[in-house]
This record gives C-alpha cells, structure tokens and sequence, in this order.
C-alpha cells in the first residue's frame, strides 16, 4: 500500500473529449492511491470521451464541475492529461485558459503529460520554464519562450511534464512527490 503522502490535498484533472485515457486514469489512480481526492474538470457538465491513441473510443467519464464552476483556490494541484483533440479544445475555451493561467501564477504544482502543454502555452505559462512533451508540441513550447529536453520525466519549480504514455511510471511517482511538496 503507498504512503498516504497527498491525504487532504484536492487534485483537479481538466479535461474535455479526446483526453488519452491511460493518461487520465493511471495518474487519477496514482494520486488517489495517495491520499488525494480528485475532481474531473471540464468544459461542459456530464461526461467526457476518452480515446485510444486517437483512433479507438475508449471510456467515458463522468465530469464532476466545469470549469466555469471552480477556482484554482479549490485545488491544491492539477494535472493536464493529453490526447491531441483534448488540449486542443481546451486552449480554444477562454475559461479553461483562464483556470490554466492563475494555476500556474499560484505556485501550486502541476502535471502535464504528451499533448498537454498545448493549453500550458496557450496559458502562457511555459515562459521560462524547461519541459518534455510529445514531440509536435516542442516547437510550440519554444515558441512561447520556453525550453524543451527529450527525458522521460522533467521537473521544473512544480511543473512536472512527460512526453507519452510509456513514461507513466515515472510521472505518477514524481506528480505525486511533487504534488506532497506543495507550492513552489
């Protein structure tokens, strides 16, 4: 059984259809494992699409508050999950960009993983920052003033980033170790 390291804390997932859902689900797990509770974020209230690679539907999953319904004082972290079409909805909903933006200006900590730092950018929240993506977003990142490495897992001032699904492992324990740590 893990350490309750995250007992008490709230971690918010944001998230709308398109999210990857291994990228949802083993972080989820991973931080409730831990101690967390969670809420599932989203554009709009219901239930989102998860996808496969963005080819196969996957689950769907109930949307605990939209986005327009909470604040990032609610939260004492957040995690952006990928998939492609996800964070590419979320970065075009001026409310998601809005939550993303004073999350990251809060200190508090964040996961992003894959195609997630597209609604990071879009935030202006990389400036300054170093982080890993899927490969089609690095430009983006070094576009927005931040830096790119190609590691499995990258940590910078609670900004923890990984790049696919197979990086996982790494992520989950250091979002969690991160998200235990606090504001940075």
């Amino acid at each position: 059984m893990p350490q309750q390291t995250l007992t008490g804390k709230r971690v918010a997932i944001l998230a709308t259809d398109g999210v990857e859902q291994v990228e949802l689900v083993e972080p989820r797990s991973a931080v409730e494992d831990a101690g967390a509770t969670t809420a599932l974020l989203s554009l709009d209230s219901g239930s989102i699409q998860a996808m496969h690679h963005d080819v196969d539907k996957g689950d769907t999953f109930t949307v605990d508050q939209t986005v327009a319904q909470v604040s990032p004082a609610d939260f004492d972290a957040l995690i952006l999950p990928g998939g492609t079409t996800n964070p590419d909805k979320l970065r075009q909903d001026p409310t998601a960009v809005d939550f993303v933006k004073q999350f990251a200006a809060s200190g508090k900590p964040i996961g992003v993983i894959c195609h997630g730092p597209w609604t990071l950018v879009e935030a202006d929240a990389v400036r300054g920052r170093t982080l890993t993506s899927y490969p089609s977003v690095r430009t983006d990142i070094r576009n927005a003033g931040g830096t790119v490495v190609d590691e499995e897992v990258v940590t910078d001032n609670g900004l923890v980033s990984s790049r696919k699904p197979s990086d996982l492992p790494a992520f989950c324990a250091k979002i969690v170790e991160e998200f235990a740590e606090g504001k940075h």
